[in-house]
């Protein structure tokens, strides 16, 4: 998520205003303190507007090298 946020050149204030949600949520989520739901996965990607089959299949890689 941050790599993308990072692209986007947003910060995760305006991220999480984009996506309305809150900015402490999103923070969480990107150091992964936090199990977020399959609604704000989606709010967040489409705030980034990354298409969903890109950002899970990044996550699905990252989980495999693991």
């Amino acid at each position: 998520m941050r790599k993308y946020r990072h692209a986007a050149g947003l910060s995760q204030m305006k991220l999480a205003d984009h996506a309305g949600i809150h900015f402490t949520y999103l923070s969480d989520a990107e150091r992964g303190e936090r199990n977020v739901a399959i609604v704000n996965i989606v709010r967040i990607v489409c705030a980034l507007d990354v298409p969903l089959r890109e950002f899970f299949g990044e996550v699905d890689a990252q989980l495999r090298v693991r």
